[in-house]
């Protein structure tokens, strides 16, 4: 697939549809993981699925504005985090066009990445925030082992997020490929022209 296909912003009804979709998938995610006390987030599924279906653009779009939604309506800390969400859309869509959701082995090296990249540029922010936490009880807990052996703050934090991230996007990310993978041809074909199917 060219580099145009994969960053062309076709702005049809599907794609726009899209975005409140992904948003209210995220929604849903979060909440799940609150009710069920669980130590990830699942907060963007949505996000994560609008990539894979429609590429980078529409699932960073995703990402950001339900950052937005969520941080002006519930939690304003949240609007900063659309920094990270943006990057996980991104970072999904590029690899999910480049033929990284055929098998669920590849959709884990996705969630990796994508762990990784999102702790790289949460640790900033934590840093900024919260004095580097994250705010989940298991991070938060391994960045005050790593601070007890006289690691500096910042890589402390990274590890933090590493512990919350990394699991937590990967299991978005399955999540997500196996929604992808059970919705119906005639639906995913919408947002991919012929030859970018053919190629995933």
């Amino acid at each position: 697939m060219s580099k145009k296909g994969m960053w062309s912003l076709k702005l049809s009804t599907a794609a726009i549809v899209l975005i409140p979709v992904a948003i209210g998938i995220n929604y849903l995610g979060k909440l799940f993981a609150g009710l069920l006390k669980l130590p990830l987030w699942l907060d963007a599924i949505g996000t994560v699925l609008a990539s894979m279906l429609a590429g980078p653009i529409i699932g960073a779009a995703s990402g950001i504005i339900n950052n937005l939604i969520y941080g002006f309506t519930v939690d304003p800390i949240s609007t900063v985090y659309a920094i990270t969400s943006g990057v996980i859309g991104l970072g999904v869509g590029i690899m999910a066009y480049k033929g990284w959701i055929q098998n669920i082995g590849k959709a884990i090296v996705i969630g990796l990445v994508v762990g990784f990249v999102a702790a790289i540029v949460s640790t900033p922010l934590n840093m900024w925030l919260w004095e580097g936490q994250t705010g989940n009880v298991w991070g938060d807990a391994f960045y005050a082992f790593l601070l007890t052996k006289d690691y500096p703050v910042w890589l402390a934090s990274f590890g933090d997020s590493i512990i919350v991230d990394v699991p937590d996007k990967v299991a978005t990310v399955i999540i997500s490929f196996l929604i992808f993978k059970g919705l119906p041809k005639s639906l995913t074909n919408i947002y991919r022209s012929d030859d970018e199917i053919e190629e995933l």
